[in-house]
């Protein structure tokens, strides 16, 4: 499949907006796209860069001890 040049890429994001987008609505539609588009590369290109990706783990010796008496 063919590369799209990043103009045609965010004219046409900005173009088909989603119901919640369109409901929001937006000041500049087209830098909106272009910064959703560069949003999803760097996760595209990195998968712990969105939000809540990254699995935080931990044993129970490094969790905080629970308060001394009853919890109400």
């Amino acid at each position: 499949m063919p590369q799209r040049k990043e103009p045609d890429r965010v004219e046409s994001r900005a173009e088909a907006l989603l119901p919640e987008e369109q409901r929001a609505g937006s000041d500049d539609p087209v830098a909106q796209a272009k910064r959703l588009l560069e949003d999803s590369e760097a996760r595209t290109l990195d998968r712990n860069a969105a939000p809540g990706t990254v699995r935080e783990e931990r044993t129970s010796e490094e969790t905080v001890e629970p308060p001394d008496g009853p919890q109400d």
